[in-house]
């Protein structure tokens, strides 16, 4: 099978699920009678709108290349980060350091990607970023709680540039008897976390009973974590078929990315809380915001990348 047709067939089936679940939500919706059910069933809705929505922008993107792939990853980052500083107070003598942030750190990460300069891309901003950011904070004179105003800074670049950009990274690999098809070890990555991240609200919803966190993520449970994350890993390991995985290779690794995504969704939850906020945003209805999509990708690009890099690459 070459890479149109696998391209086709993933693309194909999750467009044939997005259909299936707008027509039951259809009809979950003309049955609602309770304003709870209403509600539930609302927000069921404006996400699956959400899925076709994001769905469409991936399709083009892989129809325009992988330069588009990394531009649209690049978008993300934007969005990502101006939510993260949006919620974290910050003050005037921040500004230069965050000018720096959105309009230097974050092109040139992704030119890095883009150009395959992989030695600078992964020592950018651990390396660089993380000392240039605060020295260039610290010219204004402005020392009240820079250590606190520092590390939200790096921490929002780590995050939302860093660990964000891993995913488009994934183009760079070159991985023995998969070249040219990249692309689809990206969808892999993003299908798996974020139908882990549904099923994981699903099984929860019908037989959560025990909290994981209720301090942190009130609506995460051991029962929702067990039965979806199971599920999307075993789903995940069926998809062998369009990664240079074997079955069990694909099923290990469907096991950490949805370990590292339900880890990054609890972390930034807990940073959403000690923020007193409940979403990151507004950006995608029945989502909230760009971060709140893309937090479990937040810790689960990285590891999945550094793995398939390290036992997979013909470099």
């Amino acid at each position: 099978m070459n890479l149109d047709e696998k391209f086709l067939w993933f693309f194909g089936a999750i467009a044939a699920l997005l259909a299936i679940a707008s027509i039951i939500g259809r009809i979950l919706a003309k049955r609602a009678t309770t304003e709870g059910s209403v509600s539930t069933i609302e927000n069921l809705n404006q996400r699956v709108n959400a899925w076709w929505g994001m769905v469409i922008i991936f399709f083009v993107s892989y129809l325009l290349g992988g330069n588009a792939t990394v531009i649209l990853f690049g978008f993300i980052s934007l969005f990502a980060l101006r939510e993260f500083i949006t919620l974290t107070p910050t003050r005037p003598g921040d500004h230069n350091a965050l000018f720096s942030a959105f309009f230097i750190l974050i092109p040139l990460q992704y030119v890095l990607i883009g150009t395959h300069w992989y030695s600078l891309f992964t020592l950018l901003i651990p390396v660089y970023a993380f000392l240039l950011l605060p020295a260039i904070a610290v010219l204004s004179q402005d020392t009240d709680a820079f250590l606190e105003r520092a590390a939200k800074i790096q921490w929002g670049v780590m995050i939302c540039v860093y660990c964000i950009s891993h995913a488009p990274a994934l183009l760079l690999l070159d991985l023995e008897g998969f070249q040219g098809q990249n692309a689809l070890l990206l969808f892999y990555l993003v299908f798996v976390v974020q139908l882990s991240d549904v099923l994981q609200y699903v099984f929860g919803k019908l037989f959560g009973k025990h909290k994981v966190a209720p301090l942190v993520s009130p609506s995460k449970t051991v029962e929702g974590l067990v039965g979806g994350g199971l599920s999307a890993t075993l789903i995940g390991g069926c998809m062998f078929w369009m990664t240079p995985f074997s079955f069990w290779q694909s099923l290990m690794m469907s096991f950490v990315i949805v370990v590292m995504g339900f880890l990054g969704g609890l972390v930034m939850s807990a940073i959403k809380r000690s923020l007193s906020a409940k979403d990151w945003g507004t950006m995608i209805k029945g989502h909230g915001g760009m971060l709140d999509r893309m937090d479990s990708i937040c810790f689960a690009a990285p590891i999945f990348f550094h793995l398939t890099r390290y036992f997979f690459s013909a470099q």
